[in-house]
């Protein structure tokens, strides 16, 4: 809570303690939006997780919908008949970016910049899935656009807006469990397996050419990423694994469970980062365990944060009596410690805390983690995972990939968006974008 701000006023404006938020300096209604009427949405990649953004925001106008897959879209085209529909972005924001408010992009992670940007040049709110981008260079565009233009954006962590992690996040900034310098988080920890996993290998890029489906237009869904031929090792389903589009379970689960930690410590960016894990040109790391160290804030010490993905438990888990929960985030306080997954906390050690009352709940709840962004799109308000947030959290993550493929324990200059002592990171903090394809 701000000095000077009442507990009343705090709610009042929904202001969240450390969540990052950027309050839109225009405190009008923007482009003359009613806050009770609907805003005009495009949504860009109606599939999977995108047909479930497009589910979050079907109380809207639905005036356009996006993909590159008909067949694979076909379920959503369906549930709004009267949206038009497009196969390119490009074109359907060159012909209706007058008749829209706002952009939905659930698109491939490799995708998401290109869109973001050009809707966001042309001043239209933007929700995004996780990461927000597909590498570090595009993140701190998109952050540094997003508050140029002064308009509402939320990445999809929807996790943030359940009432589990605003408890955390209540505890740790209450001092329950002292001062935090260590941080651990895993996910899909292997609970049976050797301390290392001895298979190190990793898939190839696919060689076998079969056709491209009808229903699908291959040169779109590749976009700016640089070609491949089409596999359906890579679409609809599999293009998370593999660098040309994504980041692996890395980039996958990172921004949903290291958020908790970025909140509740208020951390921004690393000053060292170093990974290790098996390395693949083409495919992403079957485990990875990365270490970064952030720097004091104000009163905050600095805090070693750990990530483990695919691979083995914390060494230590056992002799600290540590829950073996298969994903988590595991808060090391001078007083204690605090473990949490999505849906349930615990303090450790339990004989300790015993009978512990939590404080009084000084966090509000969410009105839902859509509604949140679209109240935002009307009233100039504020999001807790807007781009400039999200976007330090979505660097911070694939940092953890660029350190393990460059091979070196990387000295970050979040300033300059430079590793200072590896200049062949510069490789992987920036993809050269597919001819036709810019930002």
């Amino acid at each position: 809570m701000h000095r000077g701000m009442t507990r009343r006023g705090f709610l009042r404006h929904g202001v969240l303690a450390g969540s990052g938020l950027v309050i839109l300096s225009n405190s009008r209604l923007i482009r003359g939006t009613e806050a009770n009427s609907k805003l005009n949405i495009a949504a860009i990649g109606v599939a999977g997780r995108g047909g479930a953004d497009v589910d979050g925001v079907q109380s809207e106008n639905l005036v356009a919908l996006c993909d590159v897959d008909q067949k694979h879209a076909a379920g959503t085209f369906e549930k709004f008949p009267n949206a038009k529909k497009y196969k390119d972005f490009r074109r359907m924001l060159d012909e209706i970016h007058g008749q829209i408010d706002a952009v939905v992009i659930g698109t491939p992670d490799h995708t998401h910049a290109s869109a973001g940007v050009m809707a966001m040049k042309m001043g239209k709110h933007c929700y995004c899935e996780k990461p927000l981008t597909r590498d570090v260079y595009e993140a701190r565009v998109m952050a540094t656009l997003a508050n140029e233009k002064k308009i509402a954006t939320q990445m999809g962590t929807q996790i943030h807006a359940e009432a589990n992690y605003r408890r955390v996040v209540e505890l740790v900034q209450s001092g329950v469990i002292g001062t935090v310098g260590e941080v651990h988080v895993w996910m899909g920890a292997n609970l049976n397996g050797p301390a290392v996993p001895t298979d190190r290998s990793q898939p190839d890029a696919p060689t076998d050419q079969p056709p491209v489906p009808e229903n699908l237009d291959w040169d779109l869904w590749l976009g700016p990423a640089a070609y491949r031929p089409y596999s359906p090792s890579y679409a609809p389903f599999g293009w998370r694994y593999w660098w040309n589009f994504a980041n692996g379970q890395l980039g996958d689960f990172f921004c949903h469970y290291c958020d908790l930690a970025f909140w509740a410590l208020k951390l921004r960016a690393p000053t060292t980062v170093e990974a290790e894990g098996p390395l693949h040109p083409e495919s992403a790391a079957k485990w990875t365990i990365a270490k970064q160290q952030y720097p004091a804030r104000g009163d905050l010490p600095p805090v070693a944060l750990t990530w483990y993905n695919g691979g083995p438990y914390p060494a230590f888990m056992k002799e600290r009596n540590i829950p073996a929960w298969g994903s988590a985030v595991l808060f090391i306080g001078s007083k204690g410690m605090l473990i949490s997954d999505y849906g349930k906390h615990q303090l450790l050690p339990e004989d300790k805390f015993a009978g512990f009352q939590p404080p009084t709940p000084f966090i509000p709840d969410s009105i839902g983690h859509h509604q949140e962004w679209i109240q935002a799109c009307k009233t100039g308000g504020p999001t807790t995972c807007n781009f400039d947030y999200s976007g330090a959290l979505t660097e911070a993550a694939l940092l953890c990939n660029v350190a393990l493929r460059t091979g070196e324990k990387l000295t970050w200059d979040a300033k300059a968006l430079k590793a200072v002592n590896c200049a062949k990171a510069d490789a992987f903090l920036r993809h050269e974008y597919r001819k036709g394809w810019t930002l």
